[in-house]
């Protein structure tokens, strides 16, 4: 997508929300910003993550509504995001995932790692997990998690299996569920050969948990237990507020005989910005500040999202460094009157 239409279609969608989201219109409103006043999407009104938590940005009544997970402010405090055309949402899915996780064409067993949508409706990792497993998943694909937590007997069985048959699978699941069967297998001193073509995405962190570890290190491990190449282990990183995912780019590279150089690139309908915590000023490559997302599946909501997590430009896309030291109070301290009004 070149950069005249993607500026074209996100003037298109701000009007749009603009007109359709009283919310959103009242806080652009606020900054004296308009469709009228604006010519380029740079200068579109990003909204904190923090809002989805304040109010409800859906232009439309929606199909589906994702909920964050559990914050340190309570349950209340959970943001909630409405896609009123959730066939937005599964193409801007499943042509990412395709470009990223399976560049080469495969349509591996998928082993999943994290609950089924039936388990948690209205998260949206189930959510994609489930909408990518029925459309590219082989023969076999399971989830193993269940209503008793991980099923570490069922998936170690299966590996073994998936050893002697020499057919190639996709792990799917969050960092920290990986890192509970790494640990086990460890201890147990287990070890897996899996077949060639194997590959792994892992998403999320270890914020809250009781021990967290570096991404090199996971990497060192999923090729110590696993067998599966650092370049054919993907990070996802994905939000509830958001439309659209970002992966890690060295499985696509390695696929298309690139030099790999791990980072998180940006989908051609989506635009991101680094910029200055204290001015909102875009930063130089390599410089870490405030990673800001201008999406375009999010046509359903606000495409501006302004995050709370700490990043740097690097080649045509980012880099995550974690999350900006008080985002959770800062973010919280917008007042409810900026998004609904005073009564």
């Amino acid at each position: 997508m070149t950069e005249e239409t993607f500026e074209g279609l996100a003037l298109e969608v701000f009007a749009f929300q603009y007109r359709w989201s009283p919310p959103y219109r009242r806080f652009c409103d606020g900054r004296g910003i308009t469709p009228d006043t604006i010519t380029a999407w740079e200068q579109i009104p990003a909204v904190p993550t923090a809002a989805f938590k304040l109010v409800d940005l859906s232009c439309a009544s929606p199909e589906q509504v994702f909920v964050t997970s559990g914050t340190s402010q309570g349950p209340e405090q959970r943001g909630k995001h409405g896609f009123p055309w959730l066939e937005v949402y599964h193409r801007s899915l499943l042509a990412n995932f395709a470009a990223y996780i399976l560049p080469d064409g495969a349509r591996p067993r998928m082993l999943i790692l994290a609950p089924c949508p039936d388990m948690l409706p209205t998260s949206s990792l189930s959510h994609m997990l489930e909408v990518v497993c029925q459309t590219y998943g082989g023969d076999g694909s399971a989830y193993y998690f269940g209503d008793a937590g991980l099923d570490l007997t069922g998936l170690i069985q299966t590996l073994r299996e998936v050893e002697a048959q020499r057919q190639p699978v996709c792990l799917l699941g969050t960092s920290f569920a990986f890192m509970h069967v790494l640990d086990v297998c460890l201890e147990e001193g287990r070890r897996f050969t899996l077949p060639e073509g194997s590959r792994l995405m892992d998403t999320g962190g270890f914020k809250g948990r009781s021990r967290e570890i570096s991404r090199d290190e996971l990497l060192r491990l999923y090729g110590e237990v696993f067998g599966i190449p650092e370049s054919f282990c993907i990070n996802e990183y994905g939000m509830t507020e958001m439309g659209s995912q970002f992966y890690d780019n060295v499985l696509r590279d390695t696929v298309l005989g690139r030099p790999p150089a791990r980072f998180k690139e940006v989908p051609p309908w989506v635009r991101t910005r680094v910029l200055d915590p204290a001015t909102l000023e875009d930063l130089p490559e390599g410089e870490v500040g405030l990673l800001t997302h201008y999406d375009l599946a999010n046509c359903g909501s606000v495409m501006a999202v302004e995050t709370e997590d700490l990043g740097y430009k690097i080649g045509e896309g980012f880099e995550i460094v974690g999350r900006a030291p008080g985002a959770e109070a800062r973010g919280c301290s917008l007042t409810v009157e900026e998004f609904q009004g005073r009564p």
